[in-house]
């Protein structure tokens, strides 16, 4: 199986937002026992560096990128994805590009704190926590 993690998960973990971070790190947790594969759009890496530099710096930042890509793989982001995204009827734009990344890399499930900007998604919309209780190890 494999699903995407929105930008605002990564976050809540590179930046360790309370009281968001346990949660998201757990979705790393139960991923690895169950064999879940992690993936991330292309342009969560930019959003990713420009967000948490402000906080960490760039060399931390750049750090904790790296060892992200230990436990996430990135799918593309192109024209057909943009095309899909302005056409895509989510609030959001930058969602709309990472459904249609997705979609493009046939992942049918995205784990995210805003799972209302999905709502006019086909793709199974988890939060962290309802992600957790469903593939996470008892």
């Amino acid at each position: 199986m494999n699903i995407l993690i929105d930008t605002n998960v990564l976050l809540d973990i590179i930046l360790n937002r309370p009281p968001f971070a346990e949660s998201a790190e757990q979705v790393f947790v139960a991923a690895k026992f169950a064999a879940i594969d992690l993936f991330m759009s292309a342009t969560t890496i930019t959003d990713l560096y420009y967000i948490a530099r402000k906080q960490k710096g760039r060399e931390q930042t750049l750090l904790l990128i790296e060892d992200l890509l230990q436990c996430v793989d990135v799918i593309s982001v192109n024209k057909a994805v943009i095309l899909h995204a302005l056409h895509a009827g989510l609030p959001d734009f930058e969602d709309a590009v990472q459904e249609g990344a997705a979609k493009q890399a046939n992942i049918s499930i995205i784990v995210t704190r805003n799972g209302a900007d999905f709502k006019n998604s086909d793709l199974d919309v988890y939060s962290p926590e309802e992600f957790i209780t469903c593939y996470g190890k008892e």
